[in-house]
């Protein structure tokens, strides 16, 4: 009988183990969020959404679709930035309007009153009921929900991004991509608190990071598209720098053919952000399956 009972009590406690931790991803402070991108061996893997997480129905660099990723999971939001005619900064991957909108023309070639006027396309070429957004409301969306990873296009300075971060108090959910040391080093001079994520794909792009001057304590480390080997992410580690890897393009193909669980496996190699075009699927493999994602 005692046997029995003892047996139970397993199960009960086994029945009510809580779900898998979700990272919390909203910060009041940018000191809030330094310290989260600390990195610790006990740490939650984070996803970062490509373009914003876009899906059917849901078009990329689109606030809607931000909001539809954070419904289900929390997760970063990897967007573009590029400029309109008129100076006005926007989210936008392509050159041309024509590929994700309603419109026709380049980017750089067209006022932003004109493009109030079209509506996004999906990645299907389906037209939605929503309008190009600029940073400076997606910087305001953000605040309190989640973190933006800035990717500036070419040709955009970064004084009028960070101007606007700085304008719209932003400063805790950002990220400021840069693929370069001298970007790097523009950015902490521009502002020294702002975080950055950095091109650092093999040993010798971080020893000299760090010999050219980069905050390194205010970097998270980009290691590109594909998976480079063990002993690069320990160093990361040892740094106390997050390895964020992209594995938008073909690694993502591979979890498809082959089984997403291998996210955990890369997970297991050093990875601890994902860049992915699959973040709701993503998360269901890194979060357990216990609970942890929202239903929709």
């Amino acid at each position: 009988m005692k046997k029995i009972i003892i047996l139970l009590l397993v199960a009960v406690i086994l029945i009510a183990k809580p779900p898998y931790p979700l990272p919390n991803l909203s910060f009041d402070s940018v000191e809030e969020l330094q310290s989260f991108f600390v990195w610790t061996p006990d740490h939650l893997p984070v996803l970062s959404a490509h373009r914003g997480g876009p899906y059917p129905g849901y078009p990329e660099n689109c606030i809607e679709t931000f909001q539809n990723i954070l419904d289900h999971v929390p997760s970063t939001l990897e967007i573009d930035i590029s400029m309109t005619l008129d100076s006005v900064l926007i989210l936008m991957h392509d050159w041309s309007l024509d590929r994700t909108t309603t419109g026709t023309g380049k980017v750089n070639e067209v006022n932003y009153t004109e493009m109030t006027e079209l509506f996004l396309e999906d990645n299907e070429g389906a037209q939605t009921p929503y309008r190009i957004p600029t940073l400076k409301e997606a910087l305001i969306w953000a605040k309190g929900k989640t973190v933006l990873n800035l990717d500036v296009k070419r040709g955009v300075p970064f004084k009028m991004v960070t101007d606007l971060i700085h304008e719209t108090n932003s400063e805790a959910s950002v990220l400021v991509i840069v693929y370069n040391i001298k970007d790097g080093l523009l950015v902490n001079r521009l502002d020294p608190d702002l975080m950055l994520s950095l091109a650092i794909r093999n040993e010798e792009e971080l020893l000299r990071s760090k010999e050219a001057g980069i905050l390194m304590e205010r970097v998270t480390a980009f290691t590109g598209t594909h998976l480079q080997k063990k002993k690069l992410y320990k160093m990361l580690h040892d740094e106390k720098i997050f390895a964020n890897c992209g594995t938008l393009g073909n690694l993502d193909k591979k979890a498809i053919a082959k089984g997403d669980h291998l996210y955990k496996r890369w997970e297991k190699l050093g990875i601890d952000i994902f860049a992915t075009d699959r973040p709701l699927e993503v998360a269901e493999i890194l979060y357990e399956n216990d609970g942890g994602i929202n239903e929709k």
